[in-house]
């Protein structure tokens, strides 16, 4: 033992052992009080020091008995240990029992006591089996933060001794910070797993007594790896760990040392890897941290499994489970309150009202649902199917099936808990197969509605008031009989009978209503008197339209989220906030939902709402492309889930609206954002298909009677019929001036206005009622369906010729022998026609761009401009003069012909004849001309309409000029629309006129009013996607039908819904491209420009079956770019007799009401059964009693 006075140069003791441990406890001790306790002071900033053993207590540490330390050593030499005196005890030496060993004075002491247990130290590459969850920055205190004074000793065991002021370098902590004399934060909850280690420590063998520490760590630790091969086999040690945290490593290399291990809390142990022999010594495994790594990957989330097991059976992988790595000894978690399933109790009648009680219904036992707070436990991560009164806690993402699966157990592949029984008895419903949700097998039908019988008459209702200014913003509606609600900045109700406003009031400075509903009432007669609003500010407030004012409010229920959708279940309401909370306001003891009552159940719904709709007792719930079904009940014994995974429709876009058929049952409509309806299946929710209805956004779907109604950010409304395949488009009107925002087809209305009525609201904020039944389309469809009852029918001929002339005259054909012969060889050739039309375009030089800007922009004299005016008529004179005179010659003299008219338009030029057997017959004959050219400023492109009447027929003829150019298919397109939308023919004034002469609901203004349409023109559609060389090979190998399935104009008519010729039919072309020639020549353009071959010069036509056309060719003559090309059609034309015609409409009123007492029944069961609540037999006798009512009203007035 060296004397007390002699000390190293920095102070330290020098002791018989030349522990490095020694050194540091003196490094920061003042020489002038070496008796006072040492000073906090900052770690050692000298190089990294041999390990020395960290002896302070600290919490344990969870480590695996694989990894966390050796085997079991084979054997163990105390010999080469020095033991002190157990007689004469060291004042040094500890027990470790003490949790902290007392100060160490400078003076010598006897060596410091060691546990004979060699070093069990952590693997060097991972020492600690540390999850996320875990390694909490408060459960790493700094070990120079320990107390000097000692504590008592812990019964926990795996407690490792340690001297306080020992420096320890803490992983990512600079060895330069300065030491804090605060203690550790406190230890966690004790858990499952450390009190069974608790048993296990109080069970092993007591501690062995301390090795003596004064030898040489050099010569001890030289020892310790001589006898290493011999200390694996000590069962009786294997439960206790080394005082020593550093591993039996060489001195000499400190670069290669881990630092010592830090209190924690216990950690997962990591899942036991079998062995068969003892692992190799740690020491030879190399390592790429010296640093222990802090965090061991979290467990997986079951939303983040179920996605990867997703993703890998997308991607071709075995189906299986993602689970998170096996941790034993895991510690029990919280219990998930399971859902119960037990059936739903039986409904109790509300009330017993007068008119007839309601029907049974879901009456939850209390207005509240108590929630189970027994359990001690922190209350478990609330799923969507988890009801509560309490609102959930937001959701991290918009969407995921995190949200909606429960974890608890595999779920299957379809959830279907028990559901009510709907009041009309509907039975339940049994998931057939799991494929329902697979988007594989959806039918896309890219086939457009049939629009060649469209009607765009509009749907006026004979009674009321037809439409409704609300003259302020509005975008929310709702409508219940004769009362219909808007609301906005401001709530008004008007009366639809004669459009009174009934009810106003404001909601206040930046509150405005963004949902409404008519509430159930005790009555169904008082239905439509109480409303439910619910605004920005997650309020809900009830208005009473007879009070005209709010008699109950609820502030602050949706907690500040907006409320986006109020419905009327029954006699429950659901409201939804944008937040996805779902309240249930199920009845109070009068059996209506009330506001001074909390709700029945809070449900969460996944966030991103675009679109829901309830489907008899369950709501789907459109968030963008994915559908989810839920079940919300007032008793919430039923988990709200019903599917796993979310619907979507292939191919289809965001699903924006939707609609039900009582046409279709068992099936639900969806409308997206592209233009697509997907249907789905009520049972077992597969897709049934998705059809392309528009090329447009559909705003809105309501099903009226047996039709879908749809409406555009046109301003039009659509009807279509579903049940033909594909489907008919029945309807087309203009109804707003702007975008139609909803359509509402209101169930009340046969019960309470005896009629059925549908309501738009249209961004022009204007309120209109439709006729649901479509009473006149009706009436119109059965007369012309019933004609052969009053109508005789006789066929006409009729030829037509089209013709781009390129500015030539009748004088240029005589240049050439075939040209010459050209209009006396078409004459003698067709059959003596009843009606010639020639249609020429280009007879004026448009090439001549200097002459069409001078006439465009140059202000010239008055004269100059009589002068060009003068050489254009000459033009048209002339081929009028010469069409006249052949007719003359070249026609069988005892056929005369008249020339019935002619109309021009900046090259354009229609001439019509017809014989002088058929011009008495002709009346109503009117002309008119659209421009199109310069943005319908001028003539140079456009078309002239003539019209008139043959007999009780309307015809309509249209000479084209469309716009030119490879890439204007989309501008010759909107050339059509203009045309053809153009209301710019006379009016027919007389009702019976417009029935019997003119079609789809027109006034002869349009020119799909009339029933026989022939179109001809240059029409300049091309051939795509073809070089113009590819052109010229197919059209010499005569290989036209490659270059067919090309044309613009046949491609438009399959794939462009809203193309104007779909309407329209032609017969097939068998003649090669008519565009574009060297004049002259039969070569294809050779000129600079190359202009590809195509079919610009077209006859089409549209008769509804009435017109027939019998051949169909073009002509070669050389003076025009173009080829001219006829047509021979038969027209029917039809002679009305009044008598027979009186007694066919009556037939067909008689049809009507038919029709219209049929559709009140179904109506008014629907509306008392499905919406009300009541079962068939009161449903039944409330509508008996409503017609006995009538029919006593209708007695009295006769009399």
């Amino acid at each position: 033992m060296e004397p007390e006075g002699q000390n190293g140069p920095d102070g330290s003791s020098l002791r018989p052992v030349s522990s490095l441990r020694s050194h540091f406890e003196n490094m920061g001790k003042s020489k002038e009080a070496p008796d006072a306790a040492p000073p906090t002071r900052n770690e050692s900033p000298s190089p990294k020091p041999p390990p020395v053993p960290d002896t302070r207590p600290s919490r344990s540490v969870n480590v695996s008995q694989e990894e966390g330390r050796p085997k079991p050593r084979d054997s163990l030499n105390p010999s080469t240990l020095r033991v002190p005196n157990a007689g004469n005890p060291s004042p040094d030496s500890r027990s470790v029992q003490f949790a902290h060993p007392p100060p160490i004075s400078p003076k010598p002491v006897k060596p410091p006591a060691v546990l004979i247990e060699p070093p069990h130290s952590p693997p060097k590459g991972r020492p600690f089996s540390v999850s996320l969850g875990d390694a909490n920055a408060h459960l790493n205190p700094d070990p120079s933060k320990t107390p000097i004074t000692p504590s008592t000793a812990s019964p926990r065991s795996f407690k490792i001794p340690s001297r306080p002021n020992t420096p320890v370098l803490e992983p990512r902590r600079s060895p330069g910070l300065p030491a804090t004399t605060q203690p550790p934060s406190p230890p966690p909850p004790r858990r499952s797993a450390e009190l069974r280690r608790d048993r296990e420590a109080r069970a092993s063998p007591p501690i062995p007594p301390p090795v003596n520490r004064a030898e040489k760590p050099a010569n001890r630790l030289s020892r310790l790896f001589q006898n290493a091969p011999k200390l694996e086999s000590i069962p009786r040690i294997s439960e206790q760990r080394s005082p020593f945290n550093s591993p039996p490593t060489s001195a000499s290399s400190p670069e290669t040392e881990e630092p010592p291990a830090l209190p924690s809390r216990p950690a997962r142990p990591p899942q036991p890897q079998p062995q068969s022999q003892p692992q190799p010594q740690k020491a030879v495994i190399p390592r790429t941290n010296t640093f222990p790594p802090k965090f061991e990957p979290p467990p997986v989330h079951p939303a983040l499994a179920n996605k990867r097991r997703e993703q890998e059976e997308l991607n071709g992988h075995a189906k299986g489970p993602i689970v998170s790595p096996p941790i034993s000894n895991r510690p029990a978690l919280p219990s998930r309150p399971q859902t119960v399933t037990d059936p739903a109790p039986p409904r109790i009648p509300a009330n017993s009202l007068k008119p007839p009680p309601r029907p049974p219904r879901v009456i939850a036992a209390a207005p509240n649902v108590t929630v189970d707070t027994s359990l001690s436990s922190p209350q478990a991560k609330r799923v969507v199917s988890t009801p509560t009164t309490q609102f959930a806690p937001p959701p991290s993402r918009s969407h995921g099936r995190s949200m909606t699966v429960d974890t608890t157990e595999p779920p299957p592949e379809f959830r279907e808990p028990p559901r009510r029984i709907p009041p009309n008895d509907r039975g339940g419903r049994s998931i057939d197969s799991p494929s329902a949700t697979s988007a594989g097998s959806t039918q896309v039908i890219t086939s457009f509605p049939d629009s060649s019988k469209i009607n765009r008459r509009p749907p006026f209702l004979k009674q009321g008031a037809h439409e409704i200014y609300t003259k302020y913003d509005t975008r929310i509606f709702d409508v219940c009989g004769q009362y219909v609600c808007t609301s906005g900045h401001l709530t008004r109700v008007w009366s639809l009978l004669d459009g009174e406003l009934l009810m106003s009031f404001a909601h206040g400075e930046g509150v405005k209503a963004t949902s409404i509903a008519f509430k159930p009432t005790t009555d169904v007669q008082d239905e439509g008197t109480r409303l439910w609003i619910g605004n920005n500010v997650g309020e809900i407030m009830e208005a009473d339209v007879t009070t005209q004012g709010v008699i109950s409010n609820k502030p602050n229920i949706h907690t500040r989220y907006e409320v986006i959708k109020i419905f009327r279940h029954f006699n429950e309401m659901w409201t939804l906030d944008e937040g996805g909370t779902l309240h249930v306001w199920g009845p109070d003891s009068e059996g209506v939902p009330n506001l001074n009552n909390p709700p029945h159940q809070t449900y969460r719904l996944p966030k991103g709402h675009t679109f829901s709709m309830i489907i008899g007792e369950e709501l789907w719930h459109a968030a963008g492309k994915e559908i989810r079904v839920f079940a919300p009940t007032t008793d919430g014994r039923n988990q709200v889930q019903v599917l796993m995974r979310p619907l979507i429709a292939e191919g289809a876009g965001e699903v924006i609206s939707g609609t039900l058929l009582k046409s279709q049952p068992g099936k639900a409509f969806f409308g997206h954002a592209d233009g697509k309806v997907s249907i789905y299946s009520q049972k077992d929710f597969s897709c049934l298909g998705v059809l392309n209805i528009t090329s447009y956004k559909i705003n809105t779907l309501a099903g009226v009677g047996s039709y879908m109604w749809a409406a555009y950010n046109s301003g039009k409304i659509c009807v279509y019929d579903v049940s033909t395949s594909p489907w008919t488009v029945k309807k087309d009107w203009q109804a707003h001036d702007g975008p139609v925002v909803k359509i509402i087809a209101d169930r009340a209305s046969f019960y309470k206005l005896d009629r059925l009525q549908a309501v738009s609201l249209g961004a022009d904020n204007m309120l209109r009622s439709w006729d649901g039944l479509l009473q006149d389309d009706f009436l119109e469809n059965e007369m012309k369906s019933l004609d052969t009852q009053y109508c005789k029918f006789e066929d006409i001929k009729l030829l037509a010729m089209t013709w781009n002339a390129g500015a030539s005259t009748p004088s240029s054909l005589r240049y050439s022998k075939s040209d010459a012969d050209f209009v006396q060889n078409l004459l003698q050739s067709s059959d003596s026609p009843d009606i010639l039309i020639f249609g020429f375009q280009e007879l004026v030089d448009l090439e001549d761009k200097t002459a069409t800007a001078k006439r465009l922009f140059k202000k010239s004299s008055k004269k100059k401009d009589t002068t060009d005016q003068e050489r254009m008529s000459h033009q048209y004179r002339d081929w009028r003069d010469y069409l006249v005179r052949s007719l003359d010659d070249f026609m069988p003299a005892d056929h005369l012909y008249h020339l019935l008219h002619t109309a021009t338009l900046v090259g354009l030029f229609t001439c019509i004849f017809v014989k002088s057997t058929l011009r008495d017959r002709i009346r109503n004959l009117s002309s008119a001309d659209v421009k199109r050219g310069m943005g319908g400023l001028h003539g140079n492109k456009g078309a002239i309409v003539v019209r008139f009447m043959v007999d009780d027929t309307s015809l309509c003829f249209i000479n084209c000029h469309l716009a030119a150019g490879q890439t204007s298919a989309n501008q010759r397109h909107a050339d059509l629309a203009a045309i053809m939308d153009s209301a710019i023919l006379p009016v027919e004034r007389d009702p019976s006129v417009r029935v019997d002469s003119y079609i789809g609901g027109g006034d002869g203004t349009m020119i799909l009013d009339h029933e026989l349409c022939l179109l001809n023109g240059d029409l300049n559609y091309r051939i795509d996607t073809m070089s113009r060389d590819t052109v010229v090979i197919a059209v010499k190998s005569n290989n036209l039908a490659k270059l067919l399935d090309r044309d613009q104009l046949l491609v438009a008519r399959r794939r462009n819904p809203s193309f104007k010729l779909r309407a329209f039919d032609e017969m097939p072309i068998e003649f090669a491209p008519t565009y574009k020639y060297d004049v002259g020549t039969d070569n294809y353009d050779t000129s600079e420009k190359k202009r590809s071959p195509a079919w610009c010069d077209r006859l089409l036509h549209r008769g509804s079956g009435r017109i027939q056309q019998l051949d169909y060719k073009r002509h070669e003559v050389r003076v025009s770019d173009h080829r001219p090309v006829t047509g021979r059609f038969k027209f029917t034309i039809k002679s009305i007799s009044p008598k027979k015609r009186t007694l066919t409409w009556a037939d067909c009123q008689q049809r009507f009401e038919n029709l219209r007492e049929k559709e009140a029944n179904e109506e008014m069961l629907y509306y008392l059964t499905c919406v009300i609540g009541y079962d068939s037999e009161t449903s039944a006798s409330l509508i008996h009693d409503k017609a006995a009512r009538k029919d006593h009203r209708a007695s009295r007035h006769i009399g």
